[in-house]
């Protein structure tokens, strides 16, 4: 297991075969907890979402386009941690982990979530990270 502070980088699983016969590549991400909801999120370079953490379900998030930096709270020191990821980066964070997402260029991402949205009595706190 890959992990960043306390967020879990996913790495994907990718059928050799799909590479051989000159389509390209299936790459395959296979979540522990059952999703029931996802959202298309389009992000402007140099912007921020996040600055939250979720008390009531945790948070898959892949990029599917662009660049995005990656900040959360080291869980030994309590100092914010940064990492960058482009395409294809993935990772799930778990209920009341702290994170922020900022477009280092224009970028599109996919978030899953393990509760609906509009059934949480209370899907965000926000916590600055900046």
């Amino acid at each position: 297991m890959n992990k960043f502070g306390d967020i879990e980088i996913l790495i994907p699983n990718c059928n050799p075969e799909t590479l051989n016969d000159g389509r390209g590549a299936i790459f395959s991400w296979i979540p522990d907890e059952d999703i029931k909801e996802y959202t298309l999120l389009y992000f402007n370079p140099g912007k921020v979402r996040g600055n939250h953490y979720h008390p009531e379900f945790i948070e898959y998030f892949l990029v599917i386009e662009g660049v995005i930096s990656l900040t959360t709270t080291d869980p030994l020191t309590g100092d914010n941690i940064s990492t960058i990821g482009g395409a294809g980066f993935c990772f799930k964070t778990p209920k009341l982990i702290p994170h922020m997402v900022r477009a280092i260029t224009e970028a599109r991402c996919l978030s899953l979530i393990t509760k609906p949205w509009d059934s949480c009595d209370n899907p965000i706190i926000y916590q600055d990270m900046q």
